[in-house]
């Protein structure tokens, strides 16, 4: 009696689908949700581009967890025997095949590289066995790894050979059993070794370091003692390195395996007839299955590698039978002419010829000097034809990606029918098909123009970053969609099964009706159930190397048509891909060969900041250079590889700071700039004639992360901006505005947060620096003019919207920051600087056609004293002004008059600026001691301290505070005269007998001063002209000097008895007289003609007067500071001076009421 509360099957079954069903529809609606939830705070999934910030991934490659004698299971016991055998075989190849890339190929490729693209600095010796000391280990393995694979190969062999034998007892009938899957690893286990090789030789820096390494163990050798090691151990060491260098050094690792003795174990191998017959069956298989797949439009990365496993295959062959089958390397050679090269790794790359010329036997002489001749033409034919269609090859993949990635996106949910499943199939592959091809386009170009030593035109480079950017794009979108692939490989792997399973179980079917039963049938039915239970599971290396060798001992006798068992062979390895298709994408789409290539990266940066729509690409660009840091990290050649990743960090973003990130500020500051004075019309920015540079994208990107270092152009190009305005604002303060409207622009046009730099819209106090001025004192006394009112300097002329100004704050400003001990030494260079004009001074004065004039005029003046009114004539001065004229001008068109003058101008600077160095130290004192109650009484701290008894210390504090405001106070209250330290200096050089000649200076004063009010007169009329060269408004620094000389000279008075002002006072009064008493008859053109005539003569008259008046105040106010200490009487000057200003004044006034 069957209980009613014991489970029922059927009862199980609708409840377990009624519970999956309803988990189903939970998580549809809470990816519904997560989904909402998303996109409301903007947190769009599978935006980041960055995989570092995924670490959780899905992996959906499976792992095996059974044993191989768990997995082949058939009541056949020797047919399982045979089929664990070669499946173990086979899986020491996979598993050496694995190990050779990640414990050997990077090391060695990478041996010697400092990650550095200069790397022009050449390593120490002691550097290089140090190296060769750290991968020492690493060699010893390989030595390991190189006797593991022979082993591996040599039983391969022996057991193929003893299951194809005559002449043995037969183990199972393989009369029509092909496994070409064997010889298919065989193949892929000799090009590991061939790799292994390639990389070896063509490290150049390898082999130096090995060479130097040998030369440190045979000084080992020579004297242990020395390195304090013992000599058994340096003998054992030498058999290291020197099967080190016959096997690896000398790249042999192959040749070692296939010279090896294959019939040593008894079993008859190179004269076992039906073996070679089996090799060349499968060699033919193998052929005709990879020769569709090497055309130029179809041929991937991974079909280059299987033509070269063949080839290897092929050597093997001719080597271990000790024969070369022409009809197999006629095929092959006529296969390598779709592949000129084949890049096995990196920089390394294969040629079909020079291999052949390696590994086939000498003494057949296959391959001649004229078909390695041809090889070579034909590269270089490859070559010429792939760069001229590389324009257009390039299109076809653009828009073929384009129109993959739109498919990719729009498909990204989950699969509905079975025919959505098989289209996501072709499309998953397509993918995959479109990275391996354009990778080894890349790659081939690349290599081919280092190889054949041929130049790449900046076309071409450009050409091959836009296909390194659309490999990347393929990489990125498996990344972003890598869940939903994940998900749909799954449902697409179990469709493929079910399909394969199908069709297998109509030959299952067929085989079973068949009642003829003999061994043969009996395997081939065991194989076909080993087949479909080991389809029927989950697709791991193991299982399918178990489905693949079944099902060729399956297809006996016609089983399966030759269309079928192919595409059982093409499903099978569709699974294996579908197993990890993301982890297939991201190896076929890995780029690290760009390391090697890495210096047309430069080319590209300085081509992205002219063309910035390509800039949308750069984090493509930086990914597929990222892909090497993986094998930077794996070496061990340097004490630390973080050493090498971050030089390599450094050097990439170096060049691309360099070539595109400072021209990118560059262009953006002048788009700016010209965006803002557009009004000027400085060239034409029509985007239709002068087409037009787009900045925005450049900027719209997003941050980049390069080996963990953020680089975001957007921020660097506002931080670039607001440094450069801000620096430019201080420089040029009236221009303010103007980077205030490029800061707005900035903003509009390219969305920068940019900073207010908060400047004043004036000058600064600071000015320019009293030292500075002090060491150039030669430079600044020409360029300046002074102003003897204000006491400002102002600077003649500047190409600046603006001009410099000295005044009393700003020397204030610099002896607060130098101390007053630089008055001093301003003084002293004063000095010297006055003492070589000076020497110039006398030379002028002691010329012979200056001498005898003044002489002449001076006699002339005193004969006609009484006549002339005691007043030295206008004329007279007039006319030799005009006199020195007629002796030459200099190239500028000045005289020697105006030399003069211009002499006597820069002495008086001199002269002010050492009275505002006076007076600004004055000025800084007096602020400095402006909290000094009262300076009559100033309290002794010193004495105070010491009264109350206080400590040592406070007492010398004290007393060096009390000399400090004494020595304040005192500079406050007296100052140093340094007018007259400076006439008391040179004056009595001056009055000496020898320099008889300076006494007539004061003769020439009036020409001076003709001279001078002429110069001053044409400067302020540049005033108001649009070019202002030479333009002044005040030149005081010539009575300044005038005063200073006639002080040295003591002729003060005799200047004043000419009554010179006096003189040009009169001259003028009677020519504004003259052109008062002009008439003619009223109404006549003349008289019209006449009164413009003559306004515009009174209007000069008046003009010249003011200025001679102007003079006559500067050069009475600056003979005021030369008064004390005068050899004569001052008062008798005071008074001839205010006479000479009142009736001077006197005379204006009644002029102008005239």
């Amino acid at each position: 009696m069957v209980s009613l509360l014991e489970p029922n099957d059927a009862t199980t079954k609708v409840v377990a689908e009624t519970q999956l069903k309803n988990y189903v529809d939970f998580m549809s609606r809470f990816s519904s949700q997560l989904t909402s939830i998303e996109n409301a705070i903007g947190c769009i999934a599978n935006t980041n581009k960055d995989k570092r910030l995924h670490p959780i991934t899905v992996l959906s490659k499976g792992e095996e967890k059974l044993s191989l004698m768990d997995v082949v299971t058939t009541e056949n016991k020797i047919l399982n025997k045979v089929l664990i055998t070669f499946c173990s075989l086979c899986n020491e190849v996979v598993q050496l095949e694995e190990e050779a890339k990640c414990k050997f190929y990077n090391q060695l490729l990478f041996y010697g590289e400092t990650g550095k693209l200069d790397e022009s600095e050449d390593e120490e010796e002691s550097s290089a066995h140090e190296q060769v000391s750290r991968i020492l280990p690493l060699l010893q393995r390989l030595l390991c790894f190189v006797q593991r694979s022979r082993e591996v190969l040599k039983n391969t062999i022996q057991q193929m050979a003893a299951l194809y034998n005559k002449s043995f007892p037969q183990v199972i009938d393989v009369s029509q059993v092909h496994f070409s899957v064997i010889f298919q690893h065989l193949a892929i286990l000799l090009r590991v070794l061939l790799t292994i090789d390639e990389i070896v030789a063509n490290n150049s820096i390898l082999q130096d370091h090995w060479n130097i390494y040998k030369g440190v163990v045979k000084s080992v050798r020579l004297n242990p003692a020395g390195f304090d090691v013992p000599p058994d151990k340096v003998v054992q060491m030498e058999k290291l390195v020197k099967k080190i260098d016959n096997l690896i050094m000398s790249s042999r690792l192959t040749m070692h395996c296939m010279e090896q003795d294959f019939d040593d174990s008894g079993i008859p191998v190179s004269k076992n007839t039906l073996f070679i017959e089996e090799f060349v069956i499968n060699m033919r298989f193998l052929l005709s299955r990879l020769e569709p797949k090497l055309g130029e439009n179809v041929c991937e990365v991974r079909h280059a590698i299987d033509f070269v496993s063949l080839s290897c295959l092929f050597a093997l062959q001719s080597r271990m039978f000790h024969d070369v089958n022409k009809k197999l390397f006629r095929q092959i050679w006529d296969m390598s002419k779709k592949l000129p090269c084949v890049v096995l790794i990196g920089p390394v790359t294969w040629f079909i010829d020079k291999f052949f010329t390696d590994f086939l036997p000498a003494e057949l002489q296959t391959i001649d000097a004229k078909s390695r001749d041809q090889c070579l033409q034909n590269r270089k034919n490859y070559l010429s034809a792939k760069i001229e269609a590389l324009q257009r090859e390039f299109q076809f993949y653009f828009f073929a990606v384009n129109q993959w990635l739109v498919t990719m996106t729009s498909s990204s949910g989950a699969s509905q029918s079975l025919d959505d499943l098989t289209s996501r199939l072709k499309m998953y592959l397509e993918g995959i098909s479109l990275g391996g091809r354009m990778r080894r386009t890349m790659e081939n170009l690349l290599n081919l123009h280092v190889t054949l030593n041929k130049s790449m035109s900046v076309a071409v480079v450009l050409l091959i970053c836009r296909f390194v950017s659309i490999i990347k794009s393929i990489n990125d979108c498996y990344y972003r969609y890598s869940n939903q692939t994940t998900q749909n490989s799954i449902h697409i792997l179990q469709r493929i099964q079910y399909q394969i399973l199908s069709n297998v179980e109509g030959v299952k079917k067929k085989l079973i009706s068949d009642k003829r039963y003999s061994n043969r049938r009996l395997d081939m039915l065991s194989a076909l159930v080993l087949f479909s239970n080991n389809i029927d599971a989950v697709p791991t290396t193991q299982r399918l190397l178990v489905a693949s060798l079944s099902l060729a001992l399956a297809n006996q006798s016609k089983l399966l048509r030759d269309e079928e068992y192919l595409h059982l062979m093409t499903q099978i390895q569709q699974l294996g891909v579908l197993s990890q298709t993301v982890a297939y994408a991201m190896q076929t789409t890995q780029l690290s060969t760009f390391y090697w290539h890495r210096g047309v990266l430069d080319h590209y940066f300085q081509h992205l900041h002219k063309e910035t729509y390509d800039a949308t690409d750069l984090h493509f660009m930086l990914a597929a250079v990222e892909d090497c840091v993986p094998c930077l990290k794996s070496t061990l050649h340097y004490h630390s590889c973080d050493v090498l990743v971050d030089n390599f960090r450094q050097d990439i973003l170096s060049m691309f700071k360099q070539q595109f990130l400072e021209k990118l500020y560059k262009n953006v500051e002048n788009d700016l700039r010209l965006s803002v004075h557009a009004h000027l019309k400085l060239d034409d920015r029509n985007p239709f004639r002068v087409g037009i540079k787009s900045l925005r994208q450049a900027l719209s990107l997003s941050p980049l992360n390069f080996m963990g270092e953020f680089v975001d152009i957007k921020a660097l190009t506002t931080h670039y901006l607001d440094q450069t305005f801000y620096n430019l604002t201080t420089v040029a303060l009236h221009d303010w505005k103007t980077y205030g409207d490029m800061r707005k622009v900035a903003t509009n046009r390219y969305q920068l947060k940019m900073q207010e730099v908060h400047l004043p819209n004036q000058q600064l106090e600071q000015g320019l620096d009293v030292l500075e001025i002090m060491r150039n004192i030669h430079v600044f006394v020409p360029k300046y003019l002074y102003n003897l009112s204000n006491q400002v300097f102002v600077e003649k002329w500047s190409n600046n919207k603006h001009l410099n100004t000295i005044n009393i704050q700003h020397v204030a400003n610099s002896i607060r920051t130098h101390g007053t001990g630089i008055i001093n030494t301003t003084v002293n260079f004063t000095f010297q600087f006055l003492k070589k004009k000076f020497f110039i001074f006398s030379q002028f004065l002691f010329d012979e056609h200056i001498k005898s004039r003044l002489v002449k005029d001076i006699r002339e003046f005193r004969n006609n004293c009484e006549k002339l009114k005691h007043q030295y004539p206008y004329e007279s001065a007039e006319r030799f002004n005009r006199g020195i004229r007629k002796l030459g001008v200099a190239e500028d068109g000045s005289s020697f008059l105006d030399q003069f003058r211009v002499l006597i101008t820069q002495i008086g600077n001199a002269m002010g600026y050492i009275r505002m160095v006076r007076t600004g130290g004055l000025h800084f004192c007096s602020d400095a001691i402006s909290f000094v109650p009262d300076l009559e009484e100033i309290i002794n701290f010193e004495e105070l301290a010491k009264a109350d008894d206080i400590s040592e210390e406070v007492n010398e504090s004290f007393a060096q505070f009390d000399s400090s405001i004494g020595r304040l106070a005192k500079n406050v209250g007296e100052g140093s005269d340094y007018f007259r330290m400076l006439v008391d200096v040179f004056a009595p050089e001056f009055r000496d007998n020898k320099n008889m000649h300076l006494l007539n200076f004061y003769a020439i004063v009036p020409a001076l001063t003709i001279n001078f009010v002429e110069h001053v007169i044409i400067c302020k009329e540049k005033m108001n002209k649009k070019n202002k060269i030479g333009a002044a408004f005040t030149d005081d620094g010539f009575a300044m000097g005038l005063a200073y000389i006639l002080k040295l000279l003591d002729q003060n008075s005799q200047f004043d008895a000419l009554h010179w002002f006096n003189s040009v006072t009169r001259k003028y009064a009677t020519d504004a007289q003259q052109q008062n008493n002009k008439t003619s008859a009223p109404g006549s053109d003349d008289s019209e003609k006449l009164l413009q005539t003559r306004e515009l003569a009174l209007k000069r008259i008046i003009l010249y007067r003011r200025e001679f008046d102007l003079l006559y105040y500067s050069l009475s106010s600056a003979r005021i500071f030369f008064r004390a200490g005068s050899s004569r009487s001052d008062q008798a000057d005071n008074k001839t001076n205010e006479q000479a200003t009142t009736g001077g004044a006197a005379k204006e006034d009644g002029a102008e009421e005239k």
